[in-house]
């Protein structure tokens, strides 16, 4: 069974820890969510009883962080708990999982394999652990081996902005067909903005640009959201 389906013409991914967030987002055009918990510490795997509130209340798709702490390397004793999870995640109608697991500036192919092998049914985002891999493009040519894997969230690393776009733009077209590149990382109506005419990248990663206060513990805006959502129209 493929997975993957065409990538739309332009969509806004927020990052959302609440039902009042998901809600907000949902209202202001979002077309994903990205649940998570502690947004301080880069987002952890949702409660389960707010995820259920969330799936019962939203229409739009919503894909949920997988992740235990906050390093990108599970110690032995949390690889099974991980690849539980993905499978009780699975069981709640969910779009997709949000995971990323490296090994010495690698992915970890066979670990992010292994988990998604316990929920087949799931689309799969390869979070920004992405961007700390020694060889990005290296890595999207593997990343496509794992069929359920068809988003990759980077920031474009670091650098100037016209380096960075520039690197997403290569991004884009080493992973193309089979996997989109989901902008983030810091990511305002500037940047998406200039993203949308200088690359080929049409979707968007957000999370304080839609927030008030500007900050992990602030609260998703209806409005901030839908002016995000407008530009990506234009």
């Amino acid at each position: 069974m493929n997975l993957r389906a065409p990538t739309p013409t332009a969509l806004l991914e927020v990052i959302v820890t609440s039902l009042e967030d998901a809600l907000a987002a949902e209202r202001g055009g979002a077309g994903r969510l990205e649940i998570v918990s502690h947004l301080d510490l880069g987002g952890l795997t949702p409660n389960f009883e707010t995820l259920r509130e969330i799936c019962r209340c939203v229409a739009i798709p919503v894909r949920v962080m997988l992740r235990c702490s906050e390093s990108h390397t599970p110690r032995p004793s949390e690889v099974e708990f991980l690849a539980q999870q993905a499978e009780d995640l699975a069981a709640l109608g969910i779009d997709g999982l949000v995971l990323g697991f490296l090994w010495e500036n690698q992915v970890d192919l066979a670990l992010t394999d292994r988990v998604l092998g316990r929920a087949p049914n799931l689309k799969a985002t390869f979070h920004r652990a992405f961007d700390e891999a020694a060889y990005p493009l290296v890595e999207i040519g593997r990343l496509k081996e794992l069929r359920q894997v068809d988003r990759i969230l980077t920031s474009g690393g670091d650098g100037p902005w016209e380096t960075k776009a520039r690197r997403l733009e290569h991004y884009q077209q080493a992973a193309a067909p089979e996997i989109t590149i989901l902008a983030g990382g810091g990511l305002d109506r500037v940047g998406i903005e200039r993203l949308l005419s200088e690359t080929p990248i049409r979707e968007f990663h957000t999370g304080r640009a839609v927030r008030f206060p500007d900050e992990p513990s602030g609260k998703v805006q209806t409005e901030k959201v839908r002016q995000l959502v407008a530009c990506l129209r234009q």
